[in-house]
């Protein structure tokens, strides 16, 4: 039976795109066969309900035609008891009569797709919601809200989601600011002193009702508009009635939205919600990785200097692209032969304060790692592995303890950068480290001296 699905997962691969499988395929696990039933494992509720909407048909046929087990359905079994929640609609909005159509641009950026977005753990379930939402627009998930602090990819993912079903879907679709529609309704409110050769009524009505998908980003700055909320309110009725996608994107949760309208704030419930955190060390690599690739630059950036410029970025992806972007400028424009260590801390001296040991520039969680992974003479690959050894058990939790009491990170954002670990295994290594500091002199002593690296 494991041969036939190993078998019907090769044959599913072949006919559809390589981004929808390695999004929907790959975590998936073959568990058995019960009354005529195929059974498979699924992460999450999104890859469920994604699976059983679009692919549960061929699931079906191909796996019949490898196994002399004949199935009737799938089902898809979460590995952890997640619900979705069901929002009642509110009432419908009379739909407007057709307009007359004006071109309108819809803004998007080529350049962000969905092949350039480097995913982590801190923005899978964005980028498989965004998918989901571009395979199946206005049916999926409508609206969907994204929110994220700037910089971390929010905006990327949106253009991801509109060029796939702009080029694929063939649909009409619409990326705007928040401002943008601000500027757009402030000319339908000053209507008379439009050009007259066009009637702006009709112009704005088109723009924003004749389309297949609304993308609006920042929706955070519509708080200070109430006459636009009231019309954006018509306009979501109206496109959601009509099963038009909305996509809709703000730094905060749609909790934390307090200027907006509660009536608005309920209809942005009635889809999906989801937050990309901030990245993670390797998802910084990566991403560099990736402009490095897009970039063909015609020098050897070695994996130390991608090392080293992500671990001297913040947050911010956009730092991150803007610290590379430097140390390449720095060589060109200074003359050097090769694209060393020393070479990229000189280009960001000034940015990341022109500290030299190892400990001092990289005084986050990955430089406490490194350095506790070489006073306790084990590989940096150790401690942030799933050995349960003491030897490297706890020199782990001691740099989980140092990472709490030298950074500002969240006990989360450390169990991702110590290979996955829950928040409550870091709870536990900083209460141990910190209850034996008190009866064992030479582990304080220890702890005491890494410290002082990072003074």
């Amino acid at each position: 039976m494991n041969d036939a699905w190993t078998k019907t997962l090769s044959n599913i691969e072949k006919e559809i795109s390589s981004l929808s499988f390695s999004t929907w395929f790959k975590n998936l696990e073959f568990i058995d066969i019960k009354d005529n039933k195929l059974r498979l494992l699924v992460p999450h509720t999104l890859y469920k309900n994604h699976l059983e909407t679009n692919y549960k048909s061929l699931i079906i046929d191909k796996y019949n035609s490898f196994s002399d087990i004949f199935i009737e359905d799938v089902n898809f079994i979460l590995s952890d008891n997640l619900d979705t929640v069901e929002f009642k609609k509110e009432e419908d909005v009379e739909l407007l009569d057709n307009e007359k159509e004006y071109y309108v641009d819809s803004n998007l950026n080529k350049n962000y797709t969905f092949d350039t977005f480097v995913v982590g753990k801190a923005n899978t379930f964005a980028q498989a919601a965004a998918l989901a939402v571009a395979e199946n627009p206005g049916y999926t998930y409508n609206p969907l809200f994204i929110y994220a602090n700037s910089g971390l990819g929010k905006t990327h993912l949106m253009h991801a989601i509109g060029n796939y079903i702009k080029d694929v879907k063939k649909m009409k679709v619409l990326y705007v600011t928040c401002d943008q529609f601000l500027t757009d309704f402030t000319g339908l409110v000053r209507k008379n002193e439009f050009d007259n050769k066009m009637d702006y009524t009709a112009y704005f009505k088109n723009k924003y009702r004749n389309i297949d998908v609304l993308i609006v980003d920042d929706i955070q700055f519509l708080s200070t508009a109430q006459k636009s909320q009231e019309e954006f309110f018509h306009i979501f009725n109206y496109l959601y009635n009509n099963n038009k996608q909305i996509i809709i994107s703000s730094d905060r949760s749609s909790n934390d939205l307090k200027m907006i309208e509660n009536r608005l704030t309920t209809r942005f419930y009635w889809g999906l919600e989801v937050n990309i955190s901030p990245p993670e060390f390797e998802l910084k690599v990566e991403i560099i990785k990736k402009k490095i690739k897009g970039e063909r630059i015609n020098k050897e950036i070695n994996d130390e200097v991608i090392n080293y410029i992500a671990s001297t970025s913040g947050n911010d992806v956009r730092q991150l692209e803007g610290h590379l972007n430097r140390v390449i400028a720095y060589v060109a424009i200074m003359g050097f032969k090769d694209i060393t260590l020393d070479v990229a801390k000189e280009a960001l001296k000034d940015k990341v304060g022109g500290k030299s040991s190892f400990a001092n520039d990289q005084k986050d969680i990955r430089g406490i790692q490194k350095v506790v992974a070489d006073y306790y003479k084990i590989s940096f690959e150790d401690i942030k592995s799933k050995k349960r050894s003491n030897n490297i058990a706890i020199p782990r939790q001691v740099a989980m303890y140092l990472c709490r009491e030298l950074t500002d990170e969240s006990f989360p954002r450390i169990g991702i950068e110590f290979g996955g670990k829950n928040h409550s295994t870091v709870i536990h290594a900083c209460r141990k480290i910190e209850a034996e500091m008190k009866n064992d002199k030479i582990l304080k002593e220890a702890i005491d001296e890494i410290a002082k690296q990072f003074n």
